[in-house]
């Protein structure tokens, strides 16, 4: 991974607005209706061009495809494997139903395609990556980026989503997306982009997967899902990954989160040299203390949301620099890298949040942020 010695680099964390025209056409996708192979790939391969220019217009320094062509973060590995089908229940979010009158209004309802594993996985596309990574070389080919990132789902953000019909244990079911994934993340290192491995299911899980469990047995469980991980990423090299942590991109009341500090020493544990995490909402900017009070390992670099994903306020810039200087002064301006709290636009089926124009506005709002807190540490 590219660091500066200069100043302070942007990036975000994967997911950008898509047009409407590929939106409709991932929605329909999803709903089983397959479109023109050729047309799709020519439109997806059109997208991510556009995408990364937009990037570069808005100030950001490490780039990616947008996922432009994956209808979500983590579901689009169920048009790339076996052994998805039918329809998943939708876990409901604990935190809203501690409030059921505000449940109601919001009529909260996930349109996104969620089958459950009933059958073996294996791989039925393996040229998919294959074909985003040629997608984004092309499309680095005509700009200049600092550097270039892809994103894949975690072996425990899949089990999170696409839950398991068909495996005797969770163990069993994770073990075998371990030896599947492994072959994606291999593929987009050969390809020489930094790998972006998102793992919600860290944070996320604790009050939507598993929030009848005390928290010493969750965090067993994201102890063995950061296990499995290591195993998956074992033959990259750490400083070309990082990885994603977050509580769950929507906006809600968020008071059952998980706090940073117990789940840090456990992201710690897992191989990537830098670390995304959300830390601009209101529920989780106070815990840049947190690294006051525990020591951030010498070969580890930090990724600090200091945009918001799920509000339609653009940071004020000044604002955007005072949440990395902060950081910089505790772990070290070298080793932060300018962040989102999470992607804006998770799942093509899904209403965005952050209206698509407002979602570059606030990303040319983070460069700046960056360029006065990058003149402040480096005066």
């Amino acid at each position: 991974m590219k660091l500066s010695t200069e100043r302070i680099l942007t990036t975000h964390t994967g997911s950008l607005p898509r047009a409407r025209d590929l939106t409709s056409t991932l929605e329909a996708l999803d709903a089983g209706s397959a479109p023109d192979a050729a047309a799709f790939e020519a439109r997806v391969r059109a997208a991510v061009a556009d995408v990364v220019q937009q990037q570069i217009d808005a100030g950001v320094d490490i780039v990616n495809d947008g996922e432009q062509g994956k209808v979500g973060y983590s579901t689009y590995v169920r048009h790339r494997l076996t052994g998805f089908g039918g329809q998943a229940a939708v876990p409901v979010r604990a935190d809203w139903a501690d409030f059921p009158e505000a449940a109601a209004r919001s009529e909260r309802r996930s349109t996104i395609s969620r089958p459950s594993c009933n059958g073996p996985i294996d791989w039925k596309d393996r040229t998919a990556v294959q074909k985003d990574a040629a997608n984004l070389s092309a499309a680095l080919a005509g700009v200049k980026a600092v550097d270039s990132f892809m994103t894949a789902a975690s072996p425990g953000v899949i089990a999170h989503f696409l839950k398991n019909e068909h495996y005797p244990t969770r163990e069993a079911y994770l073990a075998r997306l371990v030896d599947i994934m492994k072959e994606e993340y291999d593929a987009i290192h050969r390809a020489g982009f930094v790998l972006q491995v998102d793992c919600p299911d860290l944070a996320m899980g604790r009050h939507l997967a598993f929030p009848d469990l005390s928290t010493a047995e969750f965090l067993k469980i994201a102890e063995a899902n950061v296990e499995a991980l290591n195993h998956a990423l074992r033959d990259i090299p750490a400083d070309r990954i990082r990885l994603h942590l977050c509580w769950g991109n929507y906006e809600g009341p968020h008071h059952r989160d998980i706090p940073l500090r117990l789940l840090l020493p456990i992201a710690l544990k897992a191989r990537p040299q830098a670390l995304s995490f959300e830390g601009a909402n209101p529920r989780h900017e106070h815990e840049w203390v947190v690294f006051r009070e525990l020591r951030l390992p010498a070969d580890r670099v930090i990724i600090p949301g200091v945009l918001d994903s799920t509000t339609n306020f653009i940071e004020h810039p000044e604002l955007v620099a005072q949440r990395l200087v902060r950081y910089a002064e505790v772990v070290g301006r070298e080793r932060v890298i300018a962040g989102t709290d999470c992607g804006f636009a998770t799942f093509a089926r899904s209403v965005n949040q952050v209206e698509p124009e407002i979602a570059w506005a606030k990303l040319k709002a983070m460069a700046e942020g960056a360029r006065l807190a990058s003149a402040q540490l480096w005066r």
